[in-house]
Order: C-alpha cells, then structure tokens, then sequence
C-alpha cells in the first residue's frame, strides 16, 4: 500500500485544490512539513482562485499575495443577515420605533418605484415618528480571523439603499462603527441625515462608504439606519 505522502507532490497540489481553505489551514497545514510547505506554495491558491472565478478587476492586475486574496474573495459577502426584509423584522435590533411602527412591505410599495435588483421583493418601512433598527456584525464568527483584519485590513464597504414615497416628504440616517473586541469605536461613518421633499420621484438611491485603511483591532461592525417622515411614511431596502 502506498503512503499518501509517496504520491508526487503535483497528484498532492491537485488533492489540496478540492480542499475547502478552513480545512486546509486549520487541519491539513498541521499535518506534517511536506503538507505545510505544499499548502504555502502559491500555485495551490492561485489554482483555486481561477478555480472558482476569483479575479482581480482588472484580470492583468497582478496579485501580491494568492493565499489572502482567495481567502478575502471567498469571504466576500453581505455579512447583514435578513437585509431584504424576506424574514420580516428578524436578526434587526429595534433601537426605536415611533409612529405606526417598522413594517415591511412588498415592492413596488402603493407610491413608490421598482427597485434595480428585481430579486429584491420586499423593503423595509418607516412611520411618521423615529424608526431605528440596527445589527452588529461579529467578524471573527464571520470568519475574518484577527490576522486578516490587523495584517491585512481588508476594506469594509457599506451600501444601503433608500427611498421616499412620492406623496411623502422624510429624512434619513445612517451611522455605520467599526469597533474592537470589547467595543471601542475606532472608526466611524455617519454622513448627515438625507432629507427628501414631498411630491418626489420616490426614486431609490444608493448610499454608500468604504472603509480603508483603518486601525487594527477591529472585530465588530454596527450598523445602524433609520429616518421618520414629514407627512406620512418612507421604506427602503
């Protein structure tokens, strides 16, 4: 019977390629040398990005560091849950909630317009006193080690979507922390509240910011949105 570690090391780059990465770092490096220094060798993570359709945006950029892109491209994702609405008000802290309350609705919406995604079916409302919900991200159970985040840093982007119904006018605000293990905040995006007109085209817009650059330590994100209306009620997604 042969060894696993008899096989050449080309047939052993090839088993490791199917590997998923948790289990290539966490078990597999520790196996013995030979693994290690195969799993380290940068043709494995660019294989598996090219893989899996992992590139860069400009396909001619070069890449610095195979191993951390792949890993920062298979990490890449919505780390909100429920921001659609599809699950109601679920995994949403309400911090207030004035008026009639946060609804949710199905879009169009009775005086708005259809959203640019049209997966997206649903929003979520607010009323003519201050609605707030937010959510506070855990990035280590999210899978960005501390590593990755004091070494690395990789950027932190935010995107919210927001309209006003057309017979409505409302304001809007969004404040977004990034915040250490024990919950210092050591960055901060909280642009001032945006504040629509009645008789709008209740058009959706886009709000949006990148973290980069920022401090070591960050293990946490808060994200916190919200408004009220001037006449009747607003939503968004």
């Amino acid at each position: 019977m042969v060894h696993i570690n008899e096989l050449p090391e080309n047939i052993l780059l090839e088993l490791f390629i199917h590997i998923p990465a948790p289990q290539l770092l966490r078990n597999c490096r520790l196996v013995c040398r030979l693994w290690r220094d195969l799993i380290d060798v940068v043709s494995l993570w660019k294989r598996k990005s090219l893989r899996e359709g992992f590139f860069t945006k400009d396909r001619c950029e070069p890449v610095e560091d195979w191993k951390v892109f792949y890993i920062l491209c298979s990490l890449q994702r919505n780390l909100l849950r429920n921001p659609c609405a599809e699950e109601n008000l679920s995994s949403w802290r309400i911090d207030s909630n004035g008026g009639d309350r946060w609804k949710v609705e199905t879009l169009p919406g009775s005086c708005g317009t259809s959203f640019p995604d049209n997966k997206v079916k649903k929003y979520f409302v607010t009323s003519f006193e201050m609605c707030l919900k937010s959510q506070m991200v855990d990035l280590k159970a999210e899978g960005y080690c501390e590593e990755l985040m004091d070494t690395f840093r990789p950027d932190i982007v935010v995107k919210d979507w927001v309209a006003p119904r057309a017979d409505c006018g409302c304001t809007y605000q969004l404040r977004v922390q990034l915040a250490s293990a024990d919950y210092i905040v050591l960055a901060s995006f909280e642009p001032p509240p945006v504040t629509f007109q009645q008789w709008n085209d209740a058009k959706w817009q886009e709000i949006s910011h990148t973290f980069s650059d920022y401090p070591p330590g960050v293990r946490h994100i808060l994200f916190q949105h919200g408004g009220q209306d001037t006449q009747f009620w607003k939503g968004w997604y």
